[in-house]
Formats: structure tokens, C-alpha cells, sequence
């Protein structure tokens, strides 16, 4: 069980760590392009996924933290009922686990969370992003896949 709070708390010290590189090196709204289709592009989402209610007014914040807890305390009481050979499903989790946590730490610290990535071809531009939410994607894709195609396990 320890391996897999580990890459949590790797996930967790990784997105802090590029946060604050990003807050303290990039000015904000101003694109630093690395290569073709990719910035780096400091931002602030006050909402959630794709700054859903970004712009209500604060209460938000509290909404998604109270959330943010909620399924992180769900996320570990999952990942301790894991039989040992669902690793998959388990590196899913504390994926999902450490991205949480990294984006609550903003949203109780800073009110917000600090987005830097920023993707886009010719002049669609995905909405900007940080290493929090890409191992939520990534642990969310695990999750599928277990889902769809994993053994049968034992009841």
C-alpha cells in the first residue's frame, strides 16, 4: 500500500514544485513557447475542469475544496480495500489521489489553481493545464482501462 501513497506524494511534490517555478518565472497570461503547439502559459482557475465557475464570485472555492476532500478521503479508503494484484487500478488511484491533493494545497492556499501547460494547433488552444491535472487524466484513463479490460478479479 505504501508504493502506491508514494506516487502520490510524488504527484503531489512534482505539481507543487512546477507551480511554484511557474508563478515565480512566468508572468502571468504572457506565452513562453517551448515548441510548436506548446507554451508555457501562466494562468489561474479559479473553477474547475475548463474554469467551470470560474467567474462566481468565490464561494466556489469552497465548494470545490469541500469536494476535492471528500474524494480524496474516498480515494484512499478505495486504495486500502485494493487486493495486491490490482496494481493497475491502484497506480490509477494514486494518480487520481495525488493530483487532488496538489490542486486543493491551491485552491486552500491561493484561492485558485495555478495552470502553466498550454496546448493548441493553428488557433484552437486547449484550455491550460498542470502536472495535478494531467495525473488525474492519466489515472482516469488507468481506471478505464482496468475497467474494460482487466481479468475477471476474485470476489
Amino acid at each position: 500500500m505504501g508504493r502506491w501513497y508514494a506516487v502520490s506524494v510524488v504527484v503531489i511534490v512534482v505539481d507543487q514544485l512546477t507551480k511554484y517555478l511557474a508563478n515565480s518565472r512566468l508572468e502571468y497570461g504572457q506565452p513562453l513557447a517551448v515548441f510548436p503547439s506548446f507554451n508555457l502559459t501562466l494562468l489561474y482557475n479559479r473553477g474547475a475542469a475548463f474554469s467551470f465557475l470560474g467567474q462566481a464570485g468565490g464561494w466556489q472555492r469552497w465548494l470545490f475544496v469541500t469536494i476535492s476532500v471528500l474524494a480524496s478521503a474516498w480515494l484512499v479508503f478505495w486504495l486500502r480495500r485494493l487486493k495486491p494484484q490490482q496494481r493497475l487500478l491502484a497506480l490509477g488511484l494514486a494518480l487520481i489521489l495525488g493530483g487532488a491533493v496538489g490542486n486543493l494545497i491551491d485552491r486552500l492556499w491561493l484561492g485558485h489553481v495555478v495552470d502553466f501547460i498550454q496546448l493548441y494547433y493553428r488557433s484552437f488552444y486547449w484550455p491550460a493545464f498542470n502536472i495535478a491535472d494531467s495525473a488525474i487524466s492519466v489515472g482516469a484513463g488507468l481506471l478505464i482501462w482496468d475497467t474494460l479490460f482487466a481479468r475477471p478479479r476474485d470476489a
